[in-house]
Parts: C-alpha cells; sequence; structure tokens
C-alpha cells in the first residue's frame, strides 16, 4: 500500500515538474522595462554618514514588485531594503535585502523570519539577487532566479522571508566573512523594517553559494550577532573549502565557477587584486574582466573545460603565499555555530566535495554543535537542490515552530531524499502552489486549490 501510495504521489510530483517547465518557459514571452541595474541605481548608493550607523541599520526602503524569471510578476509583498554591514575587512559598507510577506498578511511582531540566501555565485554587480528578483532585469543570472520557487514556497508556510545580496556592492563571491556579517544584518534590518519582535523565531537557508553564506552566518553569529536567536539553519551542497572547489572545477564543465570565485575573493582582498595584477598574463587580465561583468550562466559557457592555470606567467599560483593565505580565511570550520544545523549533501557531489562537508560535520559536533546530517546517494549537487529541498523544509517548519531539537549530532545516508514519503507529500505540495504563483495566483500559507 505505502509502496503504490508513493508511486501515485511521485506521479503527480512528476506531472507537476512538467507543468513548472511549461509555465517556466512561457516567461521569455512577458515584456517589461529594463530597471537599472544596482551600478546604475542611486538607491544603492548609501547616504553621507552612513559608516557611523550600526550594523543592521535601516538606511532607506522601497516598495519593489517582484517576479520569477524577471518575467512572471509573483503576487506577494515586497521591499528593497538598504542597510549597512560590514567587509571582510572589517570595514562598513552598505547592500540590499529584498523583503518579502505573503500576499495580504498584516505585520506581526511573532511571525517567524527566514533569511534565504541565494546561489549568486558570480561577481559583477547585476547578478545580484535583489536586481534579479525585479521585472524586466532579464535572464543572466537564470540559475539563481530559479530560486524564486524556494523563496515561494518559504511564503507559503506564512513566513516573512529576508533575501539578501550577500555579496555586497563589489560582488564578493566566495568571500566567506563578508557573506556572513551580511546575512546577518540583513536579518537585523528586516525585522526592524517589518517590526518583528524578539518573539518572532529566526531560521537560514540556502544550497551551494547560498549555503556558504548561510554556515558562515551561523559560524559568526555567536560573536557578530549573538542578540540574534536563530532557531535552526538548513545547507546544503555546502562548500566547505573553496580550494578543493576551484582546484576540483579548473579545467571542467564548471571552470567558470572558479573563475567566478578566484575574481570575486579579489573584490573582498585587494592583496589578492595585486597578486592578479602581477602574475597574470595579458589573456588571463582579459579572462578576469570579462569574468567580473558578467553572472554564473554566462561565465560557466564562456570558461567551460578552461584550464584556469594558463592565465598565470607562474605555475600552481594558487600554492603561492598570498592566495594561500586568502583560501585559508575562507575556508569553514573556523567557528562552532551555537544554532541547530540541517545539513545535506550529494556523496557523489561532482563540484562540492562531500569529505570536506563530512569532516567540517565531524568538527562541529566534537566542539558541542547540534547537526542533523543528511547524505544522499543517487542525487548529484544540481538535483539536490530540488530532491533536497523539501525535508530542509519540513526541518526548518519544526524549528520555526518551536519544536525542540536534539543536543547531539545524527549522521545517516539515505539512498535518496526523496524516498520519504514525507518529502514527496510536501514536494508536491510545493510545486502546485509553485505552479499557481507562476500564474499569478497569491503567495500564501492560504494558496493552494
Amino acid at each position: 500500500m505505502t509502496t503504490m501510495f508513493t508511486g501515485k504521489r511521485r506521479g503527480r510530483v512528476a506531472a507537476l515538474v512538467g507543468a513548472l517547465l511549461v509555465a517556466v518557459g512561457t516567461a521569455g514571452t512577458a515584456s517589461a522595462a529594463t530597471p537599472p541595474p544596482p551600478q546604475s541605481d542611486p538607491f544603492y548608493q548609501p547616504p553621507s554618514g552612513y559608516e557611523s550607523t550600526a550594523p543592521g541599520t535601516v538606511l532607506r526602503s522601497r516598495a519593489v514588485s517582484v517576479s520569477a524569471f524577471a518575467a512572471l510578476p509573483q503576487k506577494a509583498q515586497a521591499w528593497q531594503v538598504l542597510y549597512r554591514t560590514t567587509d571582510t575587512k572589517n570595514n562598513p559598507q552598505a547592500t540590499v535585502t529584498t523583503v518579502l510577506l505573503p500576499w495580504g498578511a498584516a505585520p506581526s511582531a511573532s511571525r517567524p523570519l527566514v533569511s534565504y540566501q541565494v546561489a549568486e555565485d558570480s561577481a559583477a554587480p547585476q547578478c545580484a539577487i535583489s536586481y534579479q528578483l525585479l521585472q524586466g532585469a532579464g535572464n543572466e543570472n537564470i540559475v539563481a532566479q530559479a530560486e524564486i520557487l524556494l523563496i515561494d514556497a518559504a511564503l507559503q508556510q506564512g513566513w516573512a522571508v529576508s533575501v539578501p545580496d550577500y555579496e555586497g556592492p563589489r560582488s564578493a563571491y566566495v568571500a566567506g566573512r563578508q557573506a556572513g556579517q551580511a546575512t546577518l544584518d540583513g536579518i537585523r534590518a528586516a525585522r526592524s523594517h517589518l517590526g518583528l519582535g524578539a518573539q518572532s523565531n529566526i531560521g537560514l537557508w540556502g544550497y551551494s553559494g547560498g549555503a556558504l553564506a548561510s554556515g558562515w552566518a551561523a559560524e559568526l553569529q555567536p560573536s557578530y550577532a549573538p542578540e540574534l536567536d536563530i532557531k535552526g539553519v538548513a545547507e546544503g551542497g555546502l562548500p566547505v573549502n573553496p580550494r578543493n572547489v576551484l582546484t576540483g572545477a579548473n579545467g571542467g564543465p564548471f571552470a567558470g565557477i572558479a573563475m567566478s570565485g578566484i575574481v570575486g575573493m579579489s573584490h573582498a582582498y585587494p592583496e589578492l587584486a595585486q597578486f592578479l595584477d602581477t602574475y597574470l598574463t595579458d589573456e588571463g587580465k582579459a579572462a578576469v574582466a570579462k569574468a567580473g561583468s558578467q553572472c554564473n550562466s554566462s561565465n560557466v559557457t564562456t570558461f567551460l573545460f578552461k584550464d584556469l592555470y594558463k592565465y598565470f606567467t607562474i605555475p600552481n599560483p594558487l600554492d603561492r603565499p598570498v592566495p594561500t593565505q586568502v583560501l585559508a580565511d575562507v575556508t569553514m570550520g573556523q567557528h562552532t555555530p551555537t544554532a541547530p544545523l540541517f545539513v545535506y549533501h550529494s556523496v557523489n557531489d561532482e563540484l562540492v566535495p562531500v569529505k570536506d562537508t563530512d569532516a567540517v560535520v565531524k568538527k562541529y559536533c566534537a566542539e558541542g554543535g547540534r547537526v542533523t546530517y543528511q547524505r544522499d546517494i543517487v542525487s548529484e549537487h544540481i538535483a539536490l537542490v530540488v530532491t533536497g529541498a523539501p525535508d530542509a523544509l519540513n526541518w526548518l517548519k519544526d524549528r520555526l515552530a518551536g519544536k525542540p531539537v536534539s543536543n547531539s549530532c545524527s549522521t545517516r545516508t539515505v539512498v535518496s531524499s526523496l524516498l520519504n514519503p514525507t518529502a514527496i507529500v510536501t514536494l508536491g505540495t510545493v510545486l502546485y502552489k509553485d505552479f499557481l504563483a507562476l500564474l499569478g495566483r497569491p503567495i500564501g500559507p492560504g494558496s493552494i486549490g
């Protein structure tokens, strides 16, 4: 009976996936005026004297209309909030978070808040998710835009959502400290903007590059934002050790992500920018400029199967002192989170080595962390974004509802996260509601049917 039930559910889920693809396929037919990108929009420029304000201070805000794939309007309440944060070198900085509420939701001091970190994975300012969520922004960062489906899933629970531009105005991709601090300050700003009180439970969620930001936020929270009582952090495809990601991706289908990472780190570490200027060939300098002007999808295409080391005048450039120090500084595991974690990772992840996640989970647990770790066998990096989402969402629902979590750690390896009937039900419900959202239906807990 269970097998038959699960089989029917899988059939319905497959049909819903097909319907979603059809809806997404029509997105490009809509038209809208192109909004100015962040580098040309005065809203993104902080006011004079903002440096003296506290991290998380709201500097300005405006109501916006968000869309899926820059073409399909999403019926949710949304604002862009410019706020003060701190960069990798501990200098004041301003960035933007997109704050969302379910359609028609009234202000409530106790409403849970989820900070959802999108995998921007780019080193150019127009790739920021606050811009990519706008109608007419184009589809240059379409992979990041697809995460609107998970943002909508959070809104479907009745939660408020903060979606920060955690890379900051310089698009500092892979700069973990910058990402973590901007995420935490985005939570502070969202709570202030929405009038949320101390009784509003906080959760974080992100996958891949978004997990990097979420994971760093979890590590830094006890020292950087101790007043934030984070109930849970869900992080999937966690890039614990960027050096291993970069070296593994070089020369392969994801070499463009490695190139984006090198450029992004140079935006946060002037010493790395100087190193690149000294040791890159002319072709390499042109490649860096190219990677810093376009988004993830374009970089993957541009640098497909490229050996990035050939852009340097020296052998083994990552082994030189400056890159070695920078890569050590952006490696996770330097602090142990006090918030409970749900970590999910593909055993066969071809981009982010599972051994690094295994190691950091072991370290967290040895130092008193509370980690629920789920290793998935049949998935790979991209697939687990979808197949791992239901368990992450359900785990967050329990945390934000105040259900206690074990004070110990647990690790389990599953054939597939979707063999859990509860996950199948959740995925089917989310996909159905996402389909309705793409058609312009209101997004919120009462949007089904």
